[in-house]
């Protein structure tokens, strides 16, 4: 067959970029016809959630034609990621497009030249389509910000699609696009993908290279998110391994050899950690998913993790010090530009001390100590993702209140690190972490749940979730789906 068949129906568009694949070397669909399609859907999705800061209309359609090209000749071998349409979170560079950090500072800040992350899923043939929201310098775990306004949840839009990440997360539940790129230093990918429906994976640091002087932020993971488990691999894949900008980066892993048996895979698992309270629908929501695994071979048992409660103030001293000290720098004589929450975070880092920085890392060592050992017995760790799900749209500095088991409660006017039970793992930056889907709240807003591995052991964090993956059919069928 020398020629494309077009489809009238676009089900597609909540393809995996696996089945994407497959279909365009049968020449089911064409990568063009994706393209198109995908930026209709996400020109519509922004008026509803307000997902995206810039569109690359022109330059995708001529990658997806030259990728169309790859599968009408057969002269040469596809790319891992040809022809998958793309989501860029705003915060990393993609040459001659803006990257103002949700910034006013940075507005009209263009790139000459594109983030090693980026770069290598480019290489794999992926299609950019767009940039995906954020808030200012990534400090939220929700996405709005004076520059770009506020972007909602495809599922509800009263709420957030959580954040950092949270413009890519929405891109991907609503079909926008198969893949987007994320990252994390305080949960920044797994917050967003719990938020809406899909799979993000905080991979160990050093696995993806990073740029300086990130790279050096032991908190610091770019990543992959997807609707499919599959996906995520497909883009580790493309991304892992040695970079000669970043001393920080790693030998590519081995490679993953696609098993997804769960029989005798040992789970620990708790619904409480650090001192954190969980709503009722997502601790009910994880042990569904528990049981599941269970049903499939699993060996599921309750631990007490034993970590330490103060891991959170640690980790927000740690974020504040380095962080805000930082942007300090970065606004000096533009703080009236600021998002008032930014400015409230340069203030709190005013006040941190080296000594504080210094128990931050005692802290993470004794957390390491206490939590290691799980890993003697159990192959993985799961735990909620998101300690909460009615967080409105606009959360952050100086809208502080948010819904918990239909109480209203409020957050610190410097952190929400109680809201999510991810920075723990940023902290204990080593292990590898997957968030999956495991439901729906009362409030229509999505649950999900974290599978944590030893240090580097991502082969079983994948094994476990592409398990759990294969049995959860109901995940983005045609009645579970934003309907906007």
């Amino acid at each position: 067959m020398g020629f494309f068949i077009y489809m009238s129906d676009q089900d597609f568009l909540y393809w995996s970029g696996k089945k994407l694949l497959k279909a365009f070397k049968s020449k089911e669909l064409s990568p063009v016809e994706v393209t198109k399609a995908s930026l209709e859907r996400a020109n519509h999705i922004q008026k509803e959630c307000n997902a995206f800061t810039d569109f690359f209309e022109k330059q995708a359609i001529d990658l997806a034609l030259k990728s169309e090209r790859v599968f009408l000749d057969n002269a040469q071998e596809p790319r891992l990621l040809e022809g998958i349409p793309f989501a860029i979170k705003e915060e990393f560079a993609f040459k001659n497009s803006c990257r103002s950090s949700s910034s006013k500072i940075f507005k009209d800040r263009i790139d000459n030249y594109t983030d090693v992350y980026i770069q290598r899923l480019l290489d794999q043939g992926s299609i950019p389509l767009f940039k995906t929201t954020t808030p200012e310098f990534c400090l939220l775990g929700t996405t709005w910000s004076d520059l770009h306004g506020i972007t909602t949840n495809p599922w509800n839009k009263k709420y957030t699609p959580g954040g950092s990440s949270g413009g890519s997360g929405a891109a991907l539940a609503t079909g926008a696009c198969a893949i987007a790129s994320g990252s994390d230093i305080g949960g920044s990918i797994r917050i967003p993908a719990a938020a809406c429906g899909v799979f993000g994976y905080k991979p160990p640091y050093g696995r993806n290279p990073e740029v300086p002087y990130g790279n050096l932020d032991y908190y610091s993971h770019s990543g992959p998110m997807a609707r499919s488990v599959e996906d995520i691999i497909l883009m580790q894949l493309s991304t892992a391994g040695m970079h000669n900008q970043d001393i920080a980066s790693m030998p590519i892993p081995e490679d993953f050899d696609g098993n997804s048996n769960l029989k005798n895979i040992k789970i620990a698992w708790s619904d409480h950690l650090c001192g954190f309270e969980v709503e009722d629908d997502v601790v009910i929501n994880m042990k569904n998913a528990l049981n599941l695994l269970e049903k499939n071979g699993a060996i599921v048992e309750y631990v007490d993790p034993k970590l330490p409660d103060n891991i959170l103030d640690a980790a927000g001293t740690y974020l504040t010090a380095l962080w805000g000290t930082s942007l300090k720098e970065i606004a000096k004589g533009k703080e009236e530009l600021l998002c008032a929450y930014t400015q409230k975070f340069i203030e709190a880092s005013k006040e941190k001390t080296l000594s504080e920085l210094v128990h931050c890392n005692n802290v993470a060592w004794d957390a390491y100590a206490k939590f290691g050992p799980i890993f003697d017995k159990y192959d993985v760790f799961i735990c909620p993702t998101n300690a909460v799900t009615g967080i409105p749209a606009d959360h952050g500095y100086p809208n502080l209140t948010y819904d918990f088991n239909e109480e209203v409660r409020r957050t610190e006017e410097t952190g929400d690190e109680s809201m999510w039970l991810t920075t723990p793992f940023n902290m204990l930056s080593r292990l590898p972490v997957m968030s999956a889907p495991t439901g729906f709240a009362s409030n229509e807003v999505p649950t999900g749940m974290q599978i944590i591995g030893k240090a580097y052991d991502d082969n079983t964090v994948f094994r476990v979730s592409l398990g759990y993956e294969k049995a959860i059919p109901w995940l983005f069928d045609k009645n579970n789906r934003p309907k906007l």
